[in-house]
């Protein structure tokens, strides 16, 4: 087997970036998902309820962010400095101290997706523990949803579009990891893997949800599919699942074409 994409999301729920190698440090792959939209009152913002979140398009020459949508001037984001003021933010159950950008910034990202909000940042001495009934004590993550990476298998994905009516890429399911040269679903079954000299675990298996429905060209929420086809052969607990979650034993460097070795 092999890994064949790596792809990081700086900013939560935006587009995607696809690169050929990464460094991994203590939240998981460097610059993912560290920046994220909330509203005035600190609630994290999604495509769930902005689709047209999917729009906009970060890019990081040099680890500097810019933010890029179409009919509009591209934004530079302010490099994150520790005296910035901070605030109080919530993601899901947990709630986070995270730095504030900009006045400028949370202007234009307001026009972006036509709703209040403000770009926020977490620091790299924030802790946000990952959920102790699958992680262990000191794993961390920072603003995806519960884990530092999400592993999805290219016959996982081939199985899918062979039962739906129009095929899907994979920047659909907005996985870190992509690997080839297993059966469909293999990753179910893995709870250990190697890729080159990095070990990480395979903790649980990911629910998916109506962001799966967002169409990432046009941003717009389609009318329940993968959803509905995933939940005639994907469904468990009343919850649809496609795809990995795993949380890396080190740091060090993930390169597209490494041999991944399953436990």
């Amino acid at each position: 087997m092999k890994l064949t994409e790596i792809n990081i999301y700086p900013v939560k729920s935006l587009a995607g970036i696809s690169l050929q190698s990464s460094p991994l440090d203590a939240m998981g792959l460097r610059y993912d998902r560290r920046w994220m939209l909330v509203t005035p009152a600190g609630k994290f913002i999604t495509q769930r309820t902005h689709p047209q979140m999917a729009l906009i398009q970060p890019q990081l020459p040099d680890g500097v962010l810019t933010l890029t949508r179409q009919g509009m001037l591209d934004h530079h984001v302010p490099a994150v400095s520790t005296d910035r003021m901070s605030m109080q933010v919530e993601i899901w159950n947990d709630g986070v101290n995270a730095l504030c950008i900009s006045d400028e910034t949370d202007a234009w990202l307001t026009q972006a997706i036509d709703a209040p909000c403000r770009l926020i940042y977490i620091a790299e001495d924030e802790i946000r523990q990952c959920d102790l009934q699958y992680a262990e004590a000191g794993d961390r993550t920072g603003f995806a949803d519960g884990f530092p990476l999400l592993l999805i298998s290219q016959a996982s994905l081939d199985d899918l579009n062979g039962r739906l009516q129009q095929p899907l890429p994979m920047r659909r399911f907005r996985p870190n990891l992509v690997v080839s040269g297993c059966d469909p679903y293999a990753e179910d079954g893995w709870r250990k893997i190697l890729i080159g000299d990095i070990r990480l675990r395979v903790v649980k298996p990911c629910s998916r949800c109506v962001i799966t429905t967002v169409d990432p060209e046009t941003g717009v929420k389609g009318a329940g599919e993968p959803l509905r086809t995933l939940a005639g052969y994907r469904m468990r607990d009343k919850q649809v699942y496609f795809g990995q979650n795993l949380i890396h034993q080190q740091h060090g460097v993930l390169s597209v074409n490494q041999e991944v070795i399953a436990e």
